[in-house]
């Protein structure tokens, strides 16, 4: 049995060039409704966001305490052997 999950309805305006495009993505069977599509398209610009967050604190942390060349040195011949596996 599938779970009920609540949901709020939004009302959202578009430019009519918004419109077409998102009805053209309806009709060729891409998505199964304007609601599905524009839910994707949040769904993806969340993932986006949290993905740079993780980006901002992966930067900060190295801002507070930077790389140590013994560890630029490890990280390097990692990526070098890493490279001479490949299999090209």
């Amino acid at each position: 049995m599938l779970k009920s999950v609540a949901t709020e309805q939004i009302a959202v305006r578009l430019p009519d060039e918004l419109l077409a495009g998102l009805d053209n993505l309806v009709r060729s069977g891409v998505f199964e409704s304007r609601a599905a599509a524009v839910r994707a398209g949040i769904e993806a610009i969340i993932v986006v966001e949290e993905r740079r967050q993780v980006d901002r604190d992966v930067v900060d942390g190295y801002r507070r305490k930077p790389i140590t060349d013994a560890e630029r040195a490890a990280a390097i011949a990692s990526l070098r052997d890493a490279i001479l596996e490949e299999p090209w």
